[in-house]
């Protein structure tokens, strides 16, 4: 487990990285987003991964790597506005934010260690590609939820499905390291 810890810790530090950056470039637009764009944005890159998983060529240039991050990085901005509200102009500088997030991805990382112990690390014998599928498999969730209004019978909530999303992500990055 210790192993785990020191790759999740990287991957996130690499996310983390680019998120701060990103927001000194850009500031905290972000905050205006309602959590159902959020939604569609992770859901465009993770079928942007599926495509290039299944075609072989990227006419962009950019790889897996970088939507993952991505997603990782939109995943924890959900988990954000989910706890903080949607606002109609920033109102977080930049350091606020990389707080915001940070605490978020404390938290997947949090479930992460729960799940492992209960789990063995099964992640660690999946392919790429059934995590990002696992990871559509999720953002159809929340759309559902969404559709809702919220709200569910049995199943778990929308902060929960963003959670699972931030992990598999991270998983996802930790197998393409290995070459998986």
């Amino acid at each position: 487990m210790e192993r785990t810890l020191e790759q999740y810790d990287a991957v996130i530090a690499e996310c983390m990285a680019l998120f701060s950056k990103k927001a000194h470039d850009y500031g905290t637009a972000w905050r205006i987003l309602r959590v159902p764009s959020l939604t569609d944005q992770i859901l465009i890159k993770a079928q942007r991964i599926r495509t290039l998983q299944t075609v072989g060529v990227s006419k962009v240039g950019e790889g897996v790597r970088p939507e993952l991050i991505g997603i990782i990085n939109y995943a924890a901005m959900a988990l954000v506005q989910l706890e903080l509200g949607v606002v109609d102009a920033p109102d977080l500088d930049a350091t606020a934010a990389s707080e915001k997030v940070q605490a978020a991805m404390q938290q997947a990382r949090d479930l992460m260690q729960r799940k492992n112990h209960d789990y063995g690390e099964a992640w660690r014998s999946m392919r790429v590609s059934s995590l990002v599928d696992l990871i559509l498999m999720k953002l159809l969730r929340i759309k559902q939820i969404e559709d809702n209004a919220g709200a569910t019978l049995v199943s778990e909530g929308i902060d929960a499905n963003f959670l699972d999303i931030v992990n598999y992500g991270v998983f996802a990055m930790i197998r393409l390291e290995e070459g998986a």
